[in-house]
């Protein structure tokens, strides 16, 4: 069952919330959050808050069923770019160079991991 969180208009670029996006992408969600907590980058609180909010709504879809014995990853973190907000900044001589402030749009989707036991079959000989 998966469960997804989104995070819209993000004040910051998106070249360095995919920084930290890349960190935990195909991570369990437990190493996922410690890796969060002590990541110095600045998008690392923003992407805590949001892996929570998919455990959240995890946890709503899927009201009798533990977190612990679920085994869940995140199967895709997904970094957009938002609006861009351009300004002008005063230049020498008259001149006036555009300002880009940048934002981004997060997409996060966490899901369970089902182990499969695999049968081995004996084609060794059969095959030749």
């Amino acid at each position: 069952m998966e469960a997804v969180a989104k995070l819209n208009n993000v004040p910051s670029s998106p070249r360095k919330m995919r920084l930290v996006a890349n960190l935990i992408r195909g991570k369990r969600v437990t190493q996922a959050l410690g890796l969060l907590k002590f990541t110095p980058n600045s998008g690392a609180p923003k992407l805590e808050k949001l892996l929570l909010s998919a455990l959240s709504n995890w946890q709503a879809a899927n009201g009798d069923a533990r977190i612990e014995d679920a085994n869940l990853y995140i199967k895709e973190i997904r970094v957009d770019e938002g609006k861009m907000l351009k300004r002008l900044r005063p230049a020498p001589q008259g001149r006036g160079h555009r300002i880009r402030k940048r934002s981004n749009h997060v997409t996060l989707v966490i899901d369970s991991k089902v182990e499969v036991e695999t049968v081995e079959t004996s084609t060794s000989n059969e095959a030749k």
